[in-house]
């Protein structure tokens, strides 16, 4: 690995300003960076060491959770207020890695980290998240671990975080400090589909940082879940996951969220399709009604075809879980 110098900021000011010269990047728990410098991708030359800032706090305030960038991974997922709260986001980090690795990594490095497509990791392959323009070798030989929802001529790698999935389904915020001032980008809005072009892979400004994520807190958001499916149950990525918030009256649907990962380019949710379910006790029917129109434009190929009945039989076990 080449020679990296780092940089140690004691508050948030010095971090952005580090963070503002060219060819410095941040790090905190290092569980995706470290991996991929020791394939060979390029990193530095100064890595900015941002893991000892005051921001690792979990509060309430008014309706909302805010939960510090730098907070473990471990500790959001053991906070009595994350897991009375909002038990998907709890349930989402404990699928994501073992204990160690959780211990070590932190809320905004989980939000920012790289897919883990093998064409992407080994550095031999064309890949077009590592290198604009240079190709995609996954659309020639693609994998059962390949996205079928927000692919494009460009990439078709899956975006890799459980946490992201169960954020996505109760709609937190992104907080960030970008030129002295606090930014604030729905998580809707925060990952990038690929179009032409693989990068970049999220909406935030070059040189911010992530300060915080804000999640409502609700009635909705109480009744949540998280559901991964995977090849084996040892820390392995997503074939499929489903995070859903459900809010019933009369024993009928009166708002629903639902998210998945595992299965698209970002994490996935189809606001539109979920407006299926309103109104309607939560039946076999109509939930195949709504899970056809979330897959109906599924890019799919022999690799992935498995994803699709993965995904709706995860959706029919969560909704049959919360709604009872």
């Amino acid at each position: 690995m080449a020679q990296i110098e780092w940089i140690f900021p004691s508050s948030v000011d010095e971090a952005l300003y580090a963070l503002s010269q060219s060819g410095h990047q941040a790090v905190a728990g290092g569980t995706t960076l470290f991996d991929l410098m020791k394939l060979g991708h390029a990193v530095g030359p100064v890595l900015v060491d941002v893991s000892k800032l005051p921001l690792t706090s979990i509060s309430q305030h008014d309706d909302y959770i805010h939960i510090g960038a730098l907070a473990s991974n471990s500790d959001v997922a053991k906070s009595s207020l994350i897991s009375e709260h909002l038990p998907a986001l709890s349930e989402a980090i404990l699928s994501g890695a073992s204990e160690q690795i959780r211990n070590a990594a932190s809320i905004g490095g989980n939000l920012l980290q790289a897919t883990r497509c093998i064409y992407f990791r080994d550095t031999s392959w064309a890949c077009n998240r590592r290198v604009e323009g240079a190709g995609c070798e996954a659309l020639q030989v693609p994998t059962s671990g390949h996205a079928i929802l927000g692919t494009s001529s460009a990439c078709i790698a899956t975006q890799p975080s459980d946490m992201a999935v169960a954020l996505l389904a109760m709609d937190a915020i992104i907080v960030a400090q970008y030129r002295g001032l606090n930014i604030r980008i729905p998580i809707a809005d925060f990952f990038r589909k690929p179009d032409q072009k693989a990068m970049p892979l999220n909406t935030l400004p070059v040189n911010a940082l992530i300060t915080s994520v804000e999640v409502p807190s609700g009635r909705m958001q109480a009744k949540s879940g998280y559901l991964k499916l995977r090849g084996r149950a040892s820390y392995e990525f997503a074939s499929a996951s489903v995070a859903a918030c459900l809010e019933l009256d009369d024993n009928k649907i009166s708002r629903a969220a639902i998210a998945y990962g595992g299965v698209g380019t970002v994490p996935w949710r189809d606001v539109n399709a979920e407006r299926l379910l309103l109104g309607h006790i939560p039946s076999r029917n109509q939930i195949d009604l709504y899970l056809d129109r979330v897959f109906e434009h599924a890019e799919i190929r022999p690799e992935t075809a498995h994803k699709v009945s993965l995904a709706r039989g995860a959706v029919h076990h969560m909704l049959e879980r919360l709604a009872q």
